[in-house]
Parts: C-alpha cells; sequence; structure tokens
C-alpha cells in the first residue's frame, strides 16, 4: 500500500510539474527582448517575414529605403508634442541614425519601406486602464516593407515629454532591425 501511495504522490508531482514548466514556455505575455536596448522601455515586436528579411536589411545598409512618417497628437488632453518635435525633424532624426548603419550607398531598383508614426500618449483618454498607461509619454512603432510584404514590425515607448529620448529609441528600433540580417 506505501508503494502504491508514494507512486501516486510521484505521478501528481511529475504531472503538475510538467504543466508548470509547459505553461511557463507557452506563456504568450513572457516577451523575450532579443537586443539589450530593448529592456529600456516597453518593447514588442514581431519578426513577419524571415524570408526577405535579409534583401530588407541590405536595402536600408545600402541607403535604398523610403521614409513615410506621421504624428499623431492626444485628443483627450491638450497636445504638446508639436512644441518639442515635428515629423520634419523626426525624420532627420530617423536620418541620422540610419547613417550610422549604412555601408555604402548602392543604387538599386526594389526600396525598402520605412513606415513609421510617433504617437502621443494620451493620458486623458478614459479608455485607458491603471496608472501604468500614464507612465509613459507616447510610443514609436515603425513597420519595414519590402514588396509590398511586412517584414518587420516594432513598437517601443518613450519616456520623456520632450520627446529628447526619441533619438535613443529610434536607435534601438534600427539596431533591432538589423539584427534580422543572419
Amino acid at each position: 500500500m506505501n508503494k502504491i501511495y508514494y507512486i501516486l504522490i510521484a505521478l501528481v508531482l511529475v504531472f503538475f510539474g510538467y504543466g508548470i514548466i509547459t505553461k511557463k514556455n507557452n506563456d504568450p505575455l513572457k516577451k523575450e527582448k532579443r537586443v539589450p536596448c530593448q529592456k529600456t522601455t516597453t518593447t514588442f515586436e514581431k519578426i513577419a517575414n524571415k524570408k526577405l528579411s535579409n534583401k530588407a536589411v541590405e536595402l536600408l545598409e545600402s541607403g535604398n529605403f523610403i521614409i513615410k512618417s506621421r504624428i499623431e497628437q492626444a485628443s483627450f488632453m491638450e497636445s504638446k508634442i508639436l512644441n518639442y518635435i515635428n515629423v520634419e525633424k523626426a525624420d532627420e532624426i530617423l536620418l541620422s541614425v540610419l547613417k550610422k548603419y549604412q555601408k555604402e550607398q548602392i543604387n538599386k531598383n526594389d526600396k525598402l519601406i520605412i513606415d513609421y508614426y510617433i504617437l502621443e500618449n494620451d493620458k486623458e483618454d478614459t479608455g485607458k486602464k491603471g496608472t501604468k498607461c500614464k507612465l509613459y509619454a507616447g510610443y514609436l512603432v515603425f513597420e519595414f516593407k519590402l514588396e509590398n510584404k511586412l517584414i518587420y514590425k516594432i513598437q517601443t515607448d518613450y519616456m520623456k515629454m520632450d520627446t529628447s529620448d526619441i533619438p535613443e529609441r529610434m536607435d534601438c528600433v534600427i539596431k533591432s532591425f538589423i539584427t534580422l540580417k543572419g
């Protein structure tokens, strides 16, 4: 009888242990950060097309890209983002970041589309849940597209209301994208 009791306890422990390990490994909310700079603020990424990623990174490195950009202002609170940054200034920042990663300018027919926007966090939006939603100043969303296909998408928060940390966040976005080459 004692042997059966011990065997049952062992089976229960193995079953629960396996369930805990499996749940931990399959947790959809667990987001591993591939690049150290992604740990600085909340960052989400999606690698949508690994097959075209090498070509997309090579186009970026050779200066063959088109930038599409916009700024989305807060609507429930008084927007202040344009006091600190506008689309032209944001594009200048991005171009200076991209310059660091360019190897040489080679003219190619294909162009990588870098489509991004800067969103101002609307802290007065009644749809926001909890106080954590009000800690960041806004976020950047970048989509890298090639041949009308999404290659990579990343969203990362910026924390300073004066947008002074946007260059650092843009650098992290480009670093993250470049690491797809392999």
